[in-house]
């Protein structure tokens, strides 16, 4: 941890926090703990709350060698701050732009991890404006939008009469949706950090589903870490892990979320490139059960950004 620290020592390093998505609000409290967290380590910190209004101004007037990303959804995982900073050759934690892209983009991942022999459920895509068919689309069902982090717009519908109710509520998040086929299973994260996996964390919520609610607002949600399974499954979920986040040409760190079916197939959702980094978050989770305190983990995330 020392000689981490140390390397850092020199640079002036912006936490980046807020933005104009909808996790606006997780953003600021992940922001605010990395802070907190680095300046308490004795590392020059500043905090930046970045708005629509100040969004372009702030990054060509501001004056950093190093920034930590905790911009979650559009901006911050989109690959758009990503952009603007190496434009301006300020390095930065987390995964480029077109990986960013991609990982936000549930349809262009999912063809990512098809590619690169990973099971995903099966889904189909609906637009704004077009005509449903329910041809092949089955109950239960996870509705969500195409591009959007922290379960924002997800609705799990059992009944074809709920199903305009859950489209409705996504597109106001965008114009495509994807439906896909409800998953019945343990739903499993795995962190990565450089390319190794971190411990799993297994999410058991009250009513069956991780949305917003669940992660955030609900005192229920029970987190298992390490997951409770067999050595041969554990070792196999932490190499799907790896997988996808090498599918998408991630680097530094990210988390995938993925379910395990009774039947042991294993069904991967998605990669987030910027994880929350709240008291109730998943990475932070696996770093401690991995020996890794939040300080430490933060300062091997700024670390990694200096691999590139």
């Amino acid at each position: 941890m020392d000689h981490k620290l140390n390397r850092l020592k020199k640079y002036k390093i912006g936490v980046f926090a807020g933005g104009s998505s909808s996790e606006r609000e997780i953003s600021l409290k992940s922001g605010r703990a990395v802070f907190e967290a680095l300046s308490q380590a004795g590392l020059t910190t500043l905090f930046f709350d970045f708005s629509p209004e100040n969004f372009g101004s702030l990054i060509r007037e501001i004056d950093i060698d190093m920034a930590f990303i905790a911009l979650h959804g559009k901006f911050g995982e989109d690959g758009t701050i990503q952009r603007m900073l190496e434009e301006r050759n300020i390095r930065y934690t987390g995964s480029g732009p077109v990986s960013s892209a991609l990982a936000i983009d549930k349809l262009a991942s999912r063809e990512r991890f098809r590619a690169a022999g990973l099971t995903v459920p099966e889904y189909v895509v609906i637009r704004k404006g077009e005509n449903i068919s329910f041809d092949k689309i089955s109950f239960p069902c996870v509705i969500k939008p195409r591009y959007e982090g922290s379960s924002i717009g997800l609705s799990v519908v059992f009944l074809k009469d709920d199903f305009l109710k859950g489209i409705n509520k996504s597109f106001e998040f965008g114009d495509e949706v994807i439906v896909e086929k409800f998953i019945y299973g343990r739903e499993l994260t795995i962190g990565i950090m450089g390319r190794r996996a971190l411990p799993v964390v297994e999410i058991i919520t009250k009513q069956g589903v991780y949305d917003f609610k669940a992660k955030y607002e609900a005192n229920d949600t029970e987190y298992v870490v390490p997951a409770e399974l067999d050595r041969k499954k554990y070792l196999k979920v932490q190499q799907i892990g790896v997988k996808a986040h090498k599918a998408l040409d991630c680097r530094g760190f990210s988390r995938v979320d993925l379910i395990l079916s009774p039947e042991g197939e294993m069904f991967v959702l998605e990669v987030n490139t910027i994880p929350g980094l709240t008291e109730k978050s998943l990475l932070p989770m696996a770093a401690k059960a991995d020996d890794l305190d939040f300080c430490s983990l933060c300062v091997s995330m700024l670390n990694e950004s200096l691999k590139v």
